[in-house]
């Protein structure tokens, strides 16, 4: 008996100094993320933030699946919003950012759209569309432009936008089409362009909390400050523009 209540104790001693809360974040927040992630726990020292980084589409399928995530922030509105369909969340989905898209290389020399269509250019890196709202952006804007057809040949699709990040930063790909946020990462050295946000649908991308086994307050309060002014700065050295 005294060995339970001694767990039950030590139990409630975790309970009480640390919280955790797992995130699932799509790709192209990756390194914004640890820089608020960093901010925050300065702020909340007791508390244990874990990251797990993908595609919208995947994370999605994983909370589906019952993947235990307190929180959910994709690279659109659209998987958010089904997951409310489906009952899996608690509250609203928020729009925390609208994201841009970049025609990204460090082989060749990115001065326009038509460099993807140079001899030089072998492949060109995108995120799946079906997984992806920024692989699905990549393909809207070369419909956009005209180059589809000419290119499609060209692409080697990614599982996320990260992963055709480091297709097209090691070589695997001559130009990546990628998210601003990644390209305006200091290892991402090289040359690049902004499409015109015309050539594609706005990158709303949004967040909500998952409806877990236990209601996690820490959430809500991590997801208030991801919202506020504090973070808006971070955001926008990133090239989102914040709502």
């Amino acid at each position: 008996m005294k060995k339970i209540l001694l767990s039950l104790l030590v139990l409630f001693s975790l309970h009480t100094t640390a919280q955790t809360i797992k995130v699932a974040a799509a790709a192209n927040l990756r390194y914004i993320l640890e820089e608020i992630k960093t901010n925050y726990v300065k702020l909340n020292p007791k508390t244990h933030l874990v990251l797990t980084i993908g595609s919208s589409g995947t994370l999605y399928q994983q909370i589906i699946n019952g993947a235990s995530h307190d929180i959910f922030m994709a690279a659109d509105k659209i998987f958010p919003e089904k997951l409310k369909a489906q009952g899996a969340v608690i509250g609203e989905v928020k729009t925390y950012a609208y994201g841009k898209l970049a025609i990204w290389s460090n082989s060749v020399d990115v001065k326009s759209m038509n460099i993807l269509l140079s001899e030089s250019v072998k492949h060109i890196a995108v995120a799946k569309p079906d997984l992806a709202p920024y692989g699905e952006r990549a393909i809207q804007c070369l419909k956009y432009y005209h180059l589809y057809d000419q290119v499609k040949d060209k692409l080697v699709f990614a599982d996320n936008i990260s992963q055709a990040a480091q297709f097209a930063q090691t070589g695997n790909a001559e130009v990546g089409i990628l998210a601003l946020s990644l390209v305006k990462t200091p290892e991402m050295k090289g040359s690049y362009i902004m499409p015109d946000p015309k050539s594609y649908k706005p990158v709303e991308q949004a967040m909500v909390l998952v409806k877990g086994f236990q209601y996690n307050p820490g959430a809500a309060k991590f997801m208030k400050f991801v919202m506020s002014a504090a973070c808006k700065p971070i955001f926008e050295k990133y090239g989102y523009i914040v709502p």
